[in-house]
């Protein structure tokens, strides 16, 4: 039997093909973005399976119009994928107020708000999985990346919470924390109004980096991330992290090393 799918951010990148490879299997996509003509051509790819609709994840009314467009073609939502996200590149001292807002409610009310909607029908029909789409980012911090990364922890503190809430209604939910791959998402990084010169040489290492995963052919290809998510949403049982890419693995490792090292160490100034 066919999914059915809402996959937020699919005009390019990880959303993008995740939304071709579940409709490449038969399922049924809704593939939103924040401009349709972005996703026009998987509509056009898949007639049958896929229905797009525009998006901005930040506007409570086209959220709202989302879930209905989903419902209304397709008769519900078993899939939803909180995909859509941006990045904000500043120091803590550079992000203003407004830009810190900005940045949480992308990556973290957003996802909340679209949980929030699909949860109701999920809860009727005794099953469906939330999909959120994090960072390894969620799990460790890179400086320059604060607003990200609070936005990301948020996402996953948000998922652990729904995930043992919802269990019983048959609803699963699975955080997803892609590693480095071929993507726009450095192209696509925001910079703080504020630049304070004193930062540079910590936070510079990291920008350049950023900035080079867009058709790099040492990355992770999109492709490979949509069909271990499409894995995901087939298998019984999963964790509710699933970290995607070999060198997510690598860097969680250290960070749970470093984790470890720094418990013994309050551990030691605590307790004696």
């Amino acid at each position: 039997m066919a999914r059915r799918w809402l996959v937020t951010g699919c005009s390019s990148g990880l959303g993008r093909a995740l939304a071709a490879a579940a409709a490449r299997s038969g399922d049924l996509v809704v593939a939103s973005a924040r401009r349709p003509a972005d996703v026009e051509e998987l509509a056009l790819a898949y007639p049958d399976r896929v229905t797009t609709v525009a998006l901005d994840v930040c506007d409570p009314a086209q959220c709202e119009a989302a879930v209905a467009h989903a419902v209304d073609c397709f008769g519900g939502v078993d899939v939803l994928v909180n995909n859509a996200g941006t990045g904000l590149f500043g120091t803590v001292e550079e992000v203003s107020d407004e830009e810190l807002r900005a940045q949480l409610d992308l990556l973290a009310v957003a996802p909340w708000r679209l949980a929030r909607l699909v949860l109701p029908l999920m809860r009727q029909q005794g099953a469906g999985h939330i999909i959120n789409v994090s960072s390894l980012a969620g799990r460790m911090a890179l400086p320059g990346l604060s607003a990200y990364v609070a936005g990301k922890y948020a996402l996953e503190g948000m998922s652990q919470a729904l995930a043992v809430e919802v269990a019983s209604f048959g609803v699963r939910v699975t955080v997803v924390e892609p590693g480095q791959f071929a993507t726009r998402y450095g192209a696509a990084l925001a910079e703080t109004a504020v630049r304070i010169p004193a930062y540079t040489a910590v936070t510079e290492p990291v920008r350049a980096g950023l900035r080079d995963t867009e058709d790099n052919p040492s990355l992770g290809l999109p492709e490979v991330f949509a069909s271990h998510v499409l894995r995901l949403v087939a298998a019984g049982d999963t964790p509710m992290r699933l970290p995607i890419g070999e060198d997510a693995y690598a860097f969680l490792e250290a960070v749970e090393k470093a984790n470890h090292r720094e418990l013994e160490a309050a551990r030691a100034f605590v307790l004696g």
